[in-house]
């Protein structure tokens, strides 16, 4: 099998062109479904990395007890409150959701959503209803719990973007081969499987990519949220899913080996990557 490692040149032929005519609708609308209290961070960064990746417009749906926090943070993304309980998610939220997805060119689901049995009921619930590409993260994986029928048995694609505990949650067994793994899983699942770590491997089970960029530096809460977000926009914005999650990492850890270079590891933040972004899409 072939191991595709990408260039920066490789990235910048992939994405999109910026057509004279081009408006916000041509560039992607994607439904993020994401925080809860205590985790409003999350949901912020992820819109974010979905804004400075391209999308043209991003709806992001958060508990109602934190509409306030995430409408004084966020001014570009259209921040839109759904029913909760006690700031979690629970099966009353759905109804916006539901109402916005027929109109969504991809969705993202579960950065800080928590864990109660109502995000479970939300994250199934958008799995089986939404019929394109969802890129599943953090909480949203965690609420599978091992389940990967409902992976198989979508009309859409999934990308999954776990970490090595995440993937050894959700089902996958983690050798010393993360490639061979990585593509184990993606086989299994029918998704698009990109395994973060050292040496990020993307896979959808025939196409490998390994990722060369990132440092420890990264190695942050609030970065993986930037990465989902990202990818999501690409996808949003006509990528396929193998291409999205491919380049999304690729650009993801340029732009913290850009901080590191700049700032140092010890110190450089999620929000530190989200400015230095624009500078690698030119």
């Amino acid at each position: 099998m072939d191991l595709i490692e990408l260039t920066h040149k490789d990235i910048l032929q992939i994405l999109p062109d910026r057509n004279a005519e081009s408006h916000k609708g041509t560039f992607g609308k994607i439904l993020l479904i994401c925080g809860s209290l205590g985790y409003t961070g999350s949901a912020a960064l992820a819109a974010m990395g979905a804004l400075r990746c391209g999308a043209g417009l991003v709806y992001l749906c958060v508990p109602d007890r934190i509409y306030d926090i995430e409408a004084a943070k966020l001014t570009e993304p259209i921040v839109i409150p759904v029913t909760d309980c006690n700031g979690m998610w629970c099966k009353d939220s759905l109804s916006k959701i539901l109402e916005l997805l027929p109109q969504m060119d991809a969705v993202l689901i579960g950065c800080g959503m928590g864990w109660n049995e109502g995000t479970k009921v939300v994250v199934e619930s958008v799995l089986n209803i939404y019929s394109g590409t969802v890129v599943l993260d953090a909480d949203g994986i965690n609420a599978l719990d091992g389940n990967i029928d409902i992976l198989r048995g979508r009309t859409g694609t999934t990308i999954l973007t776990p970490h090595a505990v995440e993937f050894q949650r959700l089902g996958g067994v983690l050798t010393d081969d993360r490639v061979s793994s990585a593509v184990d899983f993606a086989n299994r699942s029918q998704s698009v499987v990109l395994l973060k770590g050292h040496k990020t491997v993307i896979t959808d089970g025939t196409t490998v990519y390994i990722n060369p960029t990132g440092n420890p530096g990264m190695a942050v809460g609030g970065s993986g949220d930037v990465l989902a977000g990202m990818v999501t926009a690409l996808v949003g914005q006509g990528l396929t899913p193998i291409e999205a999650a491919a380049c999304g990492a690729w650009l993801h850890g340029a732009a913290g080996d850009l901080c590191a270079k700049e700032i140092g590891q010890y110190g450089m933040l999620p929000s530190d990557m989200l400015k230095v972004l624009p500078r690698l899409l030119k």
